[in-house]
């Protein structure tokens, strides 16, 4: 029986998770990847990722990365491990999430007492994380914690993100979506990137993509408009709730008051990130 609020553990994660993800919108990370030679944004992202489990291969990456075109994915992967190590893309990537925190919060957010507060709640919720199962979180939980409290932050941040997005991709998969049908679905929810962001960062063609609607027309997912019909709805909600239950042993550890209060300082932060162009227009389709 859960003793926290319900929705609560979600909530926190979208209010945790986009302080990680910012990275991935940051300029800093292609100048940081530039310097040990990876200059491709593809080649970067998946590097940034994936170095965690070692120089590992195509099938790896698209099996854990999940919605992404394995044509793009094998465009880039192994090659890009030749042109640098995992440790070196480990090392520009914290690089790079040190100077995006400090250039989108401002140092005194990075030096403060409600940062060093939630990196210890975020650290402390980590502790129920479990790697079974989970292959990217597990690789990241291999890695140690930064001693900087945004560092640490961010750390604990990643080490969640990805505890729920391998619980997420298990959900998927029971609801019977593959790669390009979970992205549709998803963005027919309203809450998804916007569609010429997702094809080009994702490696998709229009033409995929219309398929895949069609896929889920056939299921009664969607209706002539690409909309969800009550079926998609249920669906989606069906997925986000069984993400929940297998998400919710951080939380649980955590309870609900300070549940609550990592939800409050991270929803702070979030706030001045975007507030400082931490998300592109282009990417959110607020442009």
């Amino acid at each position: 029986m859960s003793t926290l609020p319900a929705r609560a553990g979600r909530r926190c994660h979208n209010s945790v998770n986009p302080l990680h993800s910012c990275l991935f919108f940051s300029p800093d990370l292609g100048a940081e990847f530039g310097k040990i030679g990876i200059e491709d944004p593809s080649a970067a992202y998946f590097a940034t990722r994936a170095a965690a489990l070692g120089a590992v291969g195509a099938g790896t990456v698209s099996a854990t990365f999940y919605n992404f075109n394995p044509v793009l994915v094998a465009r880039h992967v192994p090659a890009v491990w030749e042109t640098a190590s995992p440790d070196e893309a480990l090392g520009a990537r914290l690089r790079a999430a040190d100077s995006t925190l400090r250039r989108l919060l401002g140092e005194e957010a990075i030096a403060s007492q409600e940062m060093a507060e939630a990196a210890g709640l975020a650290l402390r919720a980590t502790e129920a994380c479990t790697p079974h199962a989970r292959p990217l979180y597990a690789a990241h939980a291999d890695l140690p914690a930064p001693e900087e409290p945004h560092l640490a932050f961010w750390h604990a941040a990643t080490l969640l993100r990805e505890h729920r997005g391998d619980a997420h991709l298990a959900a998927l998969l029971a609801a019977g979506l593959d790669p390009l049908e979970s992205l549709v679905s998803h963005t027919a929810t309203g809450k998804g990137m916007a569609l010429p962001w997702i094809l080009a960062s994702r490696g998709w063609r229009r033409a995929d993509w219309d398929a895949a609607c069609d896929r889920l027309r056939e299921r009664g997912l969607l209706d002539g408009t690409n909309a969800l019909t009550e079926a998609g709805t249920a669906l989606r909600a069906g997925v986000e709730e069984a993400t929940d239950r297998m998400d919710a042993a951080p939380y649980e550890h955590l309870g609900a008051r300070d549940v609550e209060r990592l939800t409050e300082l991270a929803r702070g932060f979030l706030f001045t990130a975007a507030a400082a162009g931490a998300f592109p227009a282009e990417a959110t389709g607020r442009g």
